[in-house]
């Protein structure tokens, strides 16, 4: 079934990018989003809130509304609702208003909407940035295929924790603030990443030297996960370049960024 002038009109200008109508509507949006979290920040200000509560919730409320009309429109015009509604923006959209009808019976609830600032991704498609979605498309294949060595990385620190955290339980004990062996390893995980609040200190000589160690275990294996990542990212990046092949002379290896190829100063094709 085709659709009415009316879905089309309001899909080129609510999904599309090309005209300049759907860019004023994208630009619109992402200046009401950054505005609505303005006012959610200024309304967790104690004395703002005390003297323009009322004024805060009313124009919270209108961005709330103006959001709700908007995706309903967006599930109006699109060809395939329950696709968009399913999708990451689709979801996104959804996440952005439903805390603010969840803090009429849950105070609070509203604070969750900071997660409206996802949606300001579409800065990307409106500006037509795509070189900067390749590149953080890049760093999360690195991620991905990381993550069984993160994770080794993670359970290897996760049980040296705990064994420092339970040592430190026995050694220094309730009288020192090591009140249980959970209250420990959050001692031992705060010293391992050399973060160090200071609300637990060891006050024993053996407690000591067992905390020396776990700082110094700390700085050792802090460069672990960045190691891991950085040779995954290389090796995405040289993937990358790769595929970036010259029509003249077939040489590949350019940076993500060139425009010209580097044997024979051939213009590239556009790699997005």
């Amino acid at each position: 079934m085709s659709k009415s002038p009316l879905r089309t009109k309001l899909y080129n200008i609510i999904f599309g990018t090309q005209t300049k109508g759907g860019q004023n509507f994208d630009i619109a949006l992402i200046i009401a989003i950054i505005s609505s979290e303005i006012v959610l920040i200024l309304s967790s200000v104690a004395s703002i809130e005390a003297r323009f509560s009322s004024y805060l919730f009313y124009i919270e409320l209108g961005f709330t509304l103006l959001f709700t009309i908007e995706y309903l429109l967006r599930l109006y015009c699109s060809p395939k609702p329950l696709a968009y509604a399913r999708s990451f923006y689709g979801i996104v959209d959804l996440i952005a208003i439903v805390p603010a009808y969840i803090a009429f019976f849950v105070p609070g609830a509203n604070y969750l909407l900071i997660i409206r600032l996802i949606r300001v991704l579409r800065i990307f498609r409106v500006l037509k940035l795509v070189r900067y979605l390749r590149d953080s498309n890049i760093l999360l294949r690195s991620l991905k295929h990381a993550q069984r060595k993160i994770l080794v990385f993670f359970s290897s620190v996760s049980i040296l924790v705990t064994v420092f955290g339970s040592l430190m339980y026995v050694i220094e004990g309730p009288d020192n603030g090591f009140s249980s062996i959970p209250q420990s390893i959050y001692w031992a995980i705060v010293t391992i990443t050399t973060v160090g609040y200071g609300d637990l200190v060891p006050h024993t000589v053996l407690g000591k030297f067992v905390a020396s160690l776990t700082m110094l275990l700390g700085y050792s294996i802090l460069a672990v996960p960045t190691g891991i990542i950085t040779a995954e990212l290389n090796q995405e990046m040289k993937v990358s370049r790769e595929l970036i092949r010259c029509p003249n002379c077939a040489t590949s290896g350019h940076e993500t960024d060139a425009h010209y190829c580097k044997e024979c100063g051939t213009h590239l094709p556009e790699n997005v």
